[in-house]
C-alpha cells in the first residue's frame, strides 16, 4: 500500500549534512513549512548513485528557489557518506554535495516508507533470515509543507530516476497549490492548467 495522501512516516536517524558535518538526530520536523523530496539510493560508492545524487545537487539552487528541501537516504552509516561526500567525483565520490544525507543502517526508514528491495523473515530452522537485497530500492518521496506525501515513485536497482521529471512534480503541485488548478499529461511551469471542473475541462480541450 502506498503512502499517497498519507502523513509522511516519522524517524530520527543520523545523517551528515552540509556535505561534512555528522549529526545524530536528523529528521523531517524542521522543514514544515516547506516542500520536501525525500529520494532513496541502494548504497554508496557504487554506479549509478553518484549520477543521481550529483544530478539532484546540480539541481538543488532550483529546489530551493521552489521553497524545496532535498534529502537523500541509504542503508550505510552516516560515517561512510562521510567518506563518499570527502572523495573526489573522478574517483567515483560525490565531493559537493551539501544537501542532507541520511544513514539508514537499521533499515527501519526504508522498511517505513515501503522500499526495502527484501524483507526479513524466519526460515525452516527458525532462525531470523533476509530474502532479498538488503538496500532500498530507488524511491522518490515529494512531501508538501504539512508533512503529506502527495507523489512516491519507485524504481528497481538498475534504473536512474529523471531530477528534471522531480522538479517539474514540484512546480505542479505548486501550481494546484496555488491556483486550484490541475495539471494535465505533460504539464510543464507556465502551460495551461485546467479547472476540475466539465466546463473547465472543456474549455481546456478546446484549445489544444
Amino acid at each position: 500500500m502506498g503512502l499517497v495522501g498519507k502523513k509522511a512516516p516519522e524517524f530520527n536517524a543520523g545523517a551528515v549534512i552540509n556535505g561534512g558535518e555528522i549529526v545524530e538526530k536528523f529528521s523531517l520536523e524542521q522543514y514544515k513549512g516547506k516542500k520536501v523530496v525525500l529520494f532513496f539510493y541502494p548504497l554508496d560508492f557504487t554506479f549509478v548513485c553518484p549520477t543521481e545524487l550529483l544530478a539532484f545537487q546540480e539541481k538543488l539552487a532550483e529546489f530551493e528557489a521552489r521553497n524545496t528541501v532535498v534529502v537523500g537516504c541509504s542503508v550505510d552509516s552516516e560515517h561512510t557518506h562521510w567518506a563518499w561526500l570527502n572523495t573526489e567525483k573522478k574517483n567515483g565520490g560525490i565531493q559537493g554535495v551539501k544537501y542532507p544525507l541520511i544513514a539508514d543502517l537499521s533499515k527501519s526508514v526504508a522498511m517505513n516508507y515501503g522500499v526495502l528491495a527484501g524483507e526479513y523473515d524466519w526460515d525452516n530452522e527458525g532462525d531470523w533470515k533476509f530474502s532479498g537485497a538488503p538496500v532500498a530500492y530507488r524511491a522518490t518521496f515529494l512531501i508538501d509543507e504539512e508533512g503529506i506525501v502527495q507523489h512516491e515513485s519507485i524504481n528497481n536497482l538498475g534504473l536512474g530516476r529523471n531530477v528534471d521529471e522531480t522538479l517539474r512534480l514540484v512546480d505542479a503541485l505548486t501550481h494546484l497549490q496555488e491556483h486550484g488548478e490541475v495539471c494535465p499529461a505533460n504539464w510543464n511551469k507556465g502551460d495551461t492548467a485546467m479547472n476540475a471542473t466539465h466546463d473547465g475541462v472543456a474549455d481546456y480541450l478546446s484549445k489544444h
